[in-house]
């Protein structure tokens, strides 16, 4: 791509590294992309970060045309800045643009616009333990008109921001509602796909939860309300009898997660076997009782890793692994987090330098 320049004036003062939380500090540049109908792609520009105007007929705003992505850029203590796996992210925001009938945005300017953009906030990427460049790709409809059709004209944009710890908990272990009224995903929904209106309905859910003093709601399945699925932010395993289990990706419901992909691939690699299958919520709630539920574990971009230390159904709670985080959940953070910041060898050919 040839990529236009705009330098923004006056820089913006960085924020202190050891208190950055998540998502509160915009970095001075963004990426942006115009698609229309009869043009294709066009114009590819990084300028500064500032608001966007819209028409207040943008297909957007009335009928929610609109996908995202999240991945991280971290800095190695050699000073090297690394991707983790953004094919993936790429890959499915091509099917997610798919279901919600939006043109796809090909891999190799997915992340030549990553790259770039990143090259140019170099200076924001931090290098405090634990911290890293969080980088939210996005897309949405942009053609001014009413009327439910595929749009004729979107925009790609691209914004990052230098993140610490999701949880205010950290790596210490959280406490989960697991919710049977709502529902996150049905079968032919959009499920699979990081849409807004996923993340818009699922809020209610969210706001439940933390009236009972719980950080994450896990979703059951929308049919039966039986089988767990998903929690809010990420994909969730379960460590069973010295196996893991986690939900099947299959059925177009869950989330396909890269951290939820990677771990597979690491449990695996490490003897463990692991079952992508159905587990109904009063098992998991009977094999919490029992003692032979040993270890719960959130997985996503943006925790990487979060144990789960309580899970509250109804009248019931279980208790998982006395509320500390678990072996295997350390190993797992430390060994993907060694990666990720260059500490341990990549041998699947994961990290990606900028």
């Amino acid at each position: 791509m040839d990529i236009r320049f705009e330098k923004r004036e006056v820089l913006k003062d960085k924020p202190d590294q050891k208190n950055l939380g998540f998502g509160k500090y915009m970095t001075d540049y963004m990426f942006v992309m115009d698609w229309e109908k009869d043009k294709g792609w066009t114009d590819a520009r990084i300028v500064p970060h500032e608001p966007i105007s819209m028409e207040p007929s943008s297909v957007v705003l009335h009928y929610a045309q609109e996908t995202f992505e999240g991945l991280k850029a971290y800095r190695t203590k050699s000073g090297k800045i690394q991707l983790f796996r953004p094919d993936m992210n790429a890959e499915r925001m091509i099917r997610s643009n798919d279901r919600l009938c939006m043109p796809p945005f090909p891999v190799d300017m997915f992340i030549e616009a990553i790259k770039a953009l990143v090259k140019v906030e170099e200076d924001w990427v931090p290098s405090e333990p634990g911290t890293s460049l969080y980088i939210r790709p996005f897309m949405f409809a942009s053609e001014s008109a009413l009327g439910v059709h595929m749009a004729n004209a979107y925009k790609f944009m691209i914004v990052c921001c230098p993140v610490g710890a999701y949880y205010p908990e950290g790596i210490n272990p959280i406490k989960i509602l697991v919710e049977d009224e709502l529902v996150r995903a049905v079968q032919g929904g959009t499920g699979f796909t990081k849409c807004g209106g996923n993340y818009a309905a699922s809020i209610l859910g969210q706001v439940k939860a933390e009236k009972m003093g719980c950080t994450q709601v896990l979703w059951l399945d929308g049919v039966h309300r039986k089988y767990v699925e998903e929690v809010g932010t990420m994909n969730i395993m379960f460590k069973i009898g010295g196996e893991i289990i986690t939900a099947p990706i299959d059925s177009g419901t869950v989330l396909a997660g890269v951290t939820r992909d990677s771990m597979l691939h690491i449990l695996k690699d490490w003897g463990y076997t692991v079952r992508e299958e159905r587990l109904s919520i009063d098992d998991l709630m009977k094999a919490g009782h029992d003692g032979s539920l040993e270890e719960v574990f959130g997985t996503g971009t943006a925790a990487v890793v979060s144990p789960v230390g309580e899970l509250v159904y109804k009248e019931d709670t279980v208790t998982v692994n006395n509320f500390q985080i678990g072996e295997l959940t350390q190993k797992l953070y430390d060994y993907l987090t060694g990666i990720q910041w260059g500490n341990v060898e990549d041998k699947y050919g994961w990290m990606m330098e900028v």
